[in-house]
């Protein structure tokens, strides 16, 4: 089996819990350790291993830590990066934390971009809050999703919704289903 096939394979069953909770966000989440520990048997069923390796840069004052998870079959691998930059203005905590949490937050999306971790199921992507992309998540049956319904129905247009939120593939169908409906009337 090739690199690739064993890869494709992996990234269809690989499943990883959230065991983590978010407290002040009131949600659970997957860390780059609960990734790490799912991906044990996997090392053994394929016979292939998973390393992440990091390094620091600067973009415009900003230190940026690079994490690339490599997926090594014997002598041939296949990688993914995520890039994440420092908050060094982050309240509460010191430069080792920071850089820390930095560190954790760009291992777990390397091995997300890897492992084709589905970003529903994570926690940028079920809090209401703001995700990776800065917009913020539109979450049915959340008051932002009833304006935004309410908005449609009163003669707005889904296009303006997408620029302001992050919306799901289903749920953009779901808006467009009622642009259409008052459209029809």
């Amino acid at each position: 089996m090739t690199i690739q096939e064993k890869l494709s394979l992996i990234q269809q069953e690989f499943k990883a819990k959230k065991s983590r909770f978010n407290s002040f966000g009131k949600y659970n989440f997957r860390s780059a350790e609960d990734i790490l520990e799912a991906l044990k048997p996997i090392n053994e069923k394929y016979k292939v291993y998973f390393v992440i390796e990091e390094r620091i840069s600067e973009i415009a004052g900003i230190p940026i830590i690079h994490s690339v998870a490599t997926m090594h079959d014997g002598d041939l691998s296949i990688s993914a990066t995520a890039i994440v930059g420092v908050d060094l203005n982050q309240k509460g905590m010191q430069v080792p934390q920071q850089f820390g949490s930095a560190s954790s937050y760009g291992k777990k999306y390397a091995l997300g971009n890897l492992l084709l971790i589905d970003d529903t199921a994570d926690a940028d992507a079920t809090s209401n809050g703001t995700t990776n992309t800065g917009k913020i998540k539109l979450v049915k049956d959340s008051d932002n999703w009833s304006r935004a319904v309410e908005y449609i129905k009163a003669g707005g247009e889904v296009s303006k919704i997408i620029t302001k939120y992050e919306v799901s593939v289903t749920d953009r169908a779901q808006l467009k289903n009622y642009e259409l409906e008052r459209n029809n009337k």
